[in-house]
């Protein structure tokens, strides 16, 4: 993309920021399933916890970068300029990695409650239902381990793949 005149530096990297922020939550989601495999339930927690934060940080980015582009540009999104095979498999990964992330909130909102739930009714002596919890994750970790590492994979096609 060639920069406007009046476009600030700033919104030029947040690109760069969202690929990072999306990098860094897919290494925040491998590491809390590698902690819950191995019966670490308070890192596990904190870990998800954090690969959540991030992911709203990621949210917060990529809507500034959107608004701001627009503001500036008068166009809100990026024109993918990949010619021949890598046109099709773009598109395939950014429209997949688009519907998915739009349940990402809502999986993950859902796991993060129904975990804490569980947490505080085990921590009060009461009966904890961890499977509504696992339940849930087993549906939520993969889709947001998928958008995590395609919204790296999009970065890359997209701001850094050849043009022709």
């Amino acid at each position: 993309m060639v920069k406007d005149v009046m476009t600030p530096d700033w919104v030029m990297w947040l690109p760069a920021v969202n690929a990072s922020l999306n990098g860094v939550a897919t290494v925040l989601l491998v590491r809390g399933w590698q902690q819950i495999h191995r019966g670490q339930r308070v890192a596990h927690k904190q870990t998800m916890l954090a690969a959540f934060g991030v992911s709203v940080a990621f949210l917060a980015c990529y809507l500034t970068y959107h608004f701001a582009l627009q503001h500036f540009t008068g166009s809100g999104s990026k024109k993918f300029e990949g010619v021949g095979f890598i046109r099709p498999v773009y598109f395939t990964i950014l429209i997949s990695h688009i519907v998915l992330a739009g349940f990402v909130p809502f999986l993950a909102g859902a796991a993060i409650w129904l975990g804490l739930k569980a947490d505080r009714a085990e921590r009060l002596g009461q009966t904890a239902d961890w499977s509504r919890h696992r339940k849930i994750a087993k549906v939520t970790f993969p889709v947001w381990l998928y958008v995590s590492i395609t919204g790296v994979v999009i970065y890359f096609l997209a701001y850094h793949w050849p043009s022709s």
